[in-house]
């Protein structure tokens, strides 16, 4: 039998923040799109489930010593490229409604959060970044298990599996963390173009890799793409391709705060969020993950 999932978006914490989009600092962009899954499908419920999963959240952040989410405001707009319900929508036509929605609300002075769906959004969602930020580079830090540097996957340029091959050619600096799957094409571009990554199996020997990492980031502004299967997957289970071995919880979030201290943090999305019927770890730990990005950007403006 098929899990049912909500049908309906609901606001981030909606029970306990009033949603109002001209005073909210942050908009969470729920994009459930799914077209290139290659192993585990179910990422087109990514969004819902996360909403859903976010009403459990205390909005009293411990580590912060604040109600984060009353302070600074959070509006969670409409879905968008929505492949739910056998709904068919081309990967240019997703890169151009990400790339517009994006630019749009970056365009008013939102912090912006994209919630998915696969990996390949990013590609649309750096787009608008980087035609609003033209002026100076920014840095794409990915916290994945995987490269995603093919040049094409299954006859596709817009594969999931493609995603950072793309950012690349954009000729925007990256910075990869936690990977520890990729093929010999992407081994041998991270050899002749000098990549920047962070492999897992080196975090987990070297106490020192937060700092060479965070040394590594040579621009003012990043940008931060999180495909959840970079984090271990005894924590969360619920990714499409889920890698032994990954980032623990402590460590992520030490890490990323670290990063909107050091740097400015443009934007944030996160990624792949595949549910598994009878659980709700998967969810509830990146609507928890969420929260957080959300309160290190608050502490980090000032908000």
């Amino acid at each position: 039998m098929s899990a049912i999932y909500p049908t309906s978006l609901l606001q981030f914490i909606g029970s306990e923040i009033e949603p109002d989009y001209t005073t909210a600092k942050v908009v969470i962009v729920p994009i459930p799109y799914e077209a290139t899954t290659t192993y585990r499908r179910g990422c087109v419920n990514g969004p819902a489930v996360l909403l859903d999963a976010s009403q459990q959240l205390e909005c009293y952040d411990e580590e912060l010593d604040r109600e984060t989410g009353l302070e600074v405001g959070i509006y969670t707009h409409e879905a968008i490229a929505d492949t739910r319900n056998g709904k068919q929508v081309s990967p240019l036509d997703m890169l151009k409604f990400t790339q517009e929605t994006l630019e749009k609300l970056v365009s008013d002075g939102k912090f912006v959060i994209a919630i998915g769906g696969e990996h390949s959004i990013t590609n649309g969602i750096v787009k608008a970044y980087k035609k609003l930020y033209f002026d100076e580079p920014f840095t794409v830090i990915q916290i994945d298990a995987h490269g995603d540097l093919r040049y094409e996957y299954e006859g596709s340029i817009y594969n999931h599996a493609c995603v950072m091959r793309r950012i690349f050619e954009m000729g925007l600096p990256t910075v990869q963390i936690g990977i520890r799957a990729i093929c010999k094409e992407e081994a041998d571009l991270i050899k002749e173009k000098n990549l920047t990554v962070f492999r897992a199996r080196e975090i987990a020997i070297q106490p020192d890799w937060m700092e060479r990492a965070i040394a590594s980031i040579q621009t003012k502004r990043v940008f931060l793409t999180i495909d959840l299967d970079g984090i271990d997957p005894t924590l969360i289970p619920g990714v499409g391709t889920p890698e032994p071995g990954g980032l623990n919880w402590y460590s992520l979030t030490t890490f990323l705060r670290r990063i909107f201290e050091l740097h400015e943090v443009v934007g944030c999305d996160i990624m792949e969020l595949a549910p598994i019927t009878d659980s709700v770890v998967s969810e509830f730990t990146a609507a928890k993950l969420v929260y957080k990005l959300i309160g290190y950007q608050a502490l980090a403006q000032g908000w």
